[in-house]
């Protein structure tokens, strides 16, 4: 289905009318008159001893409610923030809210001020006078880890938190010795800082009458973030917080943990019985947001003489930044484990990972979440392994990949469903007379190149999801879902879902998300989780509600279960005129006399869908471009994505997924570049006058070709598209660039590719 936009399925997005129109409701439009302002003092070092801390000249400023350090919080016994990332063992060094006696990243927060007026909090924050004793700093992982290196934290001595072995390393030692070749590649999966168009902020509130807190935030997975605050921070029932989003402006995953700002929100709200509103400046996020990517990795590809692989040795360093963030180290050693390997069969794979402590800005989930850097580690591989060869890449591709379903990888992942090959020959199919285009391009001094790569991820994100089903008494139907927008246009497809599974109309449906007070259970988004676990609870709670009312018309209608048919949100007696609609039902429903024996009354169902099932999207693009060797300036001419993800809901949201998860995986490749200086640990992209973003001028209009392979592992057949152009996108654009550049002697080129870098990597393969 070459254009989604023409299929029946693609409705345009019902919340779009508000967006458009200027009615969105983010957390800066919320009035919350009585509120003060807060204001987070942030360490100007990357690597500081704080000697001491006088706030007493803030204090008595006019204006000014609170002035908060660490032994405030430590006094009233507030804990830490947790790393819950499923890898062990691993050291998690101790993270309060403020920092505690050493700073170890610009940004670091170390103070909190409250007062009538942001401009009042932040003069105030001025007039605090900290004596700072400057320490070295380390910026790069495996810098960290080298002897010698400043040490962050005595926990973890030479800032190593954690080392895994994944896979069967005897296995894979043993096929290098029977390998016909062995090819080498370093690759650098450079860091990025997450840009949402809605920077973080949050209002919070405490009612003294209930002892309950409450935080209004721009965050996703909520229930996850309140846990931790009940659990480990406030150490109270989880019942005592309460955390809800208005609509939320993009997140990319940066916005799903647990942030100081919001405990000390909360903190602040509770002591001084006032509401409490903080909203982050661009150059605040960009210290302070979580930030993605940063692996270093070197890769062994071994094959045998005709060109199958047979295995692959993988030993990757992640940079965690100066703590360990709520996920963190779950990207480098989970996903871009059970990732590894993409859509290629090999026998044989290990992954060796090394997390490094740095004096930089934490790390954490980035849309993918390690999925694009483990495939851009096995792609660049083979890529290499194609060049050493003189293999046509797209071939040797082909003779690898995996091609019978149900297939078991060397990590353990078992994919139930797929047809690589047929997307790799559908992409290169769409891309003729290449070689044409590249013998002009010559004429007029260009290089033009050709790049294609695969891609798979493992979507599934955290198991387990809950949805309920409600009847409301105005005839309308409320669907609450834990999984959570930021911008993917969950009300509208969520209710796509509702209206074809109950047969009504569209409008009958009210979407419910982000907020612990209506939603009893989530785990967010991400992980490419919303259809493949929100969506399948959605059907199940539906199911279950529509048994119970079948059961309940059955009995109105005086006839056997057996007899009644359901269609179009009526139930009918089979072979007679007797029926009854779904909303009568579910009114009659509240009154226990009309309940057969046992039933309870109402016709809303919540349901927990239990299942832990990973869905494997999967596709194969191809990109080309023409440089400019007298500037090293890069234009991406064209970009074709061929794609499997399973049964489409909206054809025309999952392009728009597509497309916006292609621009940011562009960007990765040719433009964003997170720059820290080695000597002081100063972020020198600080502001959007130094760090780059994709624009339109920089794309191509896209080629997407989206294959409807349904899986059989949810009810709904789905397989998750929000991540996939982010994980398919880099590989393919450097393939490209390296295709281009190979004939005037460029064999190495890391990204992102921007013009300096291509131009110096030019001047240095001419002889000398």
């Amino acid at each position: 289905m070459a254009d989604g936009s023409q299929d029946a399925r693609s409705v345009r997005r019902l919340e779009d009318a508000r967006f458009l129109t200027g009615h969105g409701r983010y957390v800066e439009d919320i009035a919350e008159p009585a509120a003060l302002h807060g204001h987070v003092l942030r360490s100007p070092h990357a690597h500081a001893l704080i000697r001491s801390i006088d706030v007493s000249s803030a204090v008595s400023m006019p204006g000014v409610h609170l002035v908060a350090t660490a032994d405030d919080l430590a006094a009233d016994g507030l804990g830490h923030m947790p790393c819950l990332a499923a890898v062990k063992p691993m050291i998690v060094p101790p993270r309060p809210a403020l920092a505690t006696g050493r700073v170890r990243h610009v940004g670091d927060p170390v103070c909190f001020v409250v007062a009538d007026s942001a401009e009042s909090a932040r003069e105030a924050a001025e007039r605090i006078e900290i004596d700072y004793a400057p320490m070295p700093s380390v910026i790069h992982g495996r810098t960290a880890l080298a002897v010698g290196a400043p040490v962050l934290w005595d926990e973890a001595p030479g800032n190593l938190v954690y080392h895994v072995q994944r896979g069967d390393h005897a296995a894979v030692a043993k096929a290098m010795k029977s390998a016909a070749h062995i090819v080498d590649v370093d690759v650098t999966n450079n860091r990025v800082i997450v840009v949402p168009l809605e920077p973080r902020a949050g209002i919070a509130r405490y009612d003294a009458a209930t002892d309950t807190m409450d935080l209004e935030l721009t965050g996703q997975g909520l229930h996850g973030i309140r846990r931790q605050l009940a659990e480990f921070i406030f150490k109270v029932a989880p019942e005592r917080i309460q955390l809800h989003a208005p609509d939320v402006g993009g997140g990319f995953g940066m916005k799903n943990f647990l942030y100081p700002e919001w405990i000390l929100l909360l903190w602040a709200a509770r002591r001084l019985k006032r509401p409490v509103r903080w909203l982050a400046d661009r150059a605040e996020d960009f210290v302070m947001g979580a930030q993605g990517r940063d692996i270093e990795a070197t890769a062994r590809i071994a094959l045998d003489e005709a060109g199958r692989i047979l295995a692959l040795d993988v030993a990757m360093v992640a940079n965690l930044g100066a703590y360990l963030s709520g996920n963190g180290p779950g990207a480098s050693v989970v996903a871009a484990s059970t990732a590894q390997g993409g859509v290629y069969d090999i026998p044989a794979l290990a992954v060796d990972v090394r997390g490094a402590l740095t004096n930089t800005t934490p790390v954490d989930a980035y849309r993918g979440a390690g999925k694009p850097e483990a495939n851009y580690i096995v792609e660049r591989a083979i890529e290499a392994a194609a060049r050493a060869l003189g293999r046509d890449p797209a071939n040797l591709r082909r003779q690898n990949l995996i091609a019978s379903f149900p297939h078991r990888t060397a990590m353990g992942m078992a994919i139930d469903s797929g047809d690589f090959v047929a997307n790799l020959d559908a992409a290169v199919a769409r891309l003729p007379g290449f070689e044409t285009r590249r013998a002009d391009a010559r004429v007029r001094g260009r290089l033009r190149g050709l790049g294609v790569a695969c891609f798979l991820e493992t979507s599934r994100g955290a198991p387990n999801e809950g949805a309920e089903v409600r009847f409301e008494p105005d005839g309308s139907v409320m669907i609450a879902v834990g999984t959570e927008s930021n911008g993917q246009g969950h009300e509208t497809s969520f209710a796509q879902i509702a209206s074809a599974h109950l047969g009504l109309p569209i409008e009958a449906f009210r979407y419910v998300q982000a907020d612990t007070r209506a939603v009893r259970s989530g785990a967010g988004h991400g992980g490419a989780r919303s259809m493949h676990m929100g969506g399948a609870a959605l059907v199940k709670a539906m199911d279950a509600a529509l048994a119970k009312a079948r059961r309940l018309a059955a009995h109105l209608l005086q006839a056997n279960e057996q007899e009644i048919d359901y269609e179009r949100g009526r139930f009918t007696v089979r072979g007679s005129d007797r029926v009854i609609d779904l909303a009568t039902l579910a009114t009659s429903a509240g009154d226990a006399a009309n309940l057969p024996d046992g039933m309870s009354p109402g016709l809303g169902e919540h349901v927990l869908n239990v299942t832990d099932v990973f869905t494997f999207p999967s596709g194969c693009h191809v990109a080309e471009v023409e440089i400019d060797p007298e500037t090293g300036t890069i234009d991406l001419l064209r970009y074709t994505a061929v794609d499997d993800y399973g049964r489409l809901i909206n054809p025309m949201l999952t392009e728009g997924q597509v497309q916006g998860g292609l621009a940011q995986g562009i960007g990765q490749a040719m433009l964003e570049h997170t720059v820290y200086d080695p000597e002081s640990g100063q972020l020198l992209t600080g502001s959007l006058m130094d760090y780059a973003l994709p624009r339109a001028t920089d794309l191509p209009f896209f080629d997407i070709e989206l294959v409807e392979r349904p899986t059989a592992a949810n009810p709904l057949g789905v397989k998750g598209s929000g991540q996939a152009g982010c994980i398919g996108a880099p590989q393919t654009v450097m393939a490209a660039i390296l295709d281009a550049l190979r004939p005037a002697g460029v064999e190495r080129l890391e990204m992102p590719a921007t013009p300096a870098r291509v131009w110096e990597a030019l001047q240095a393969a001419k002889p000398r």
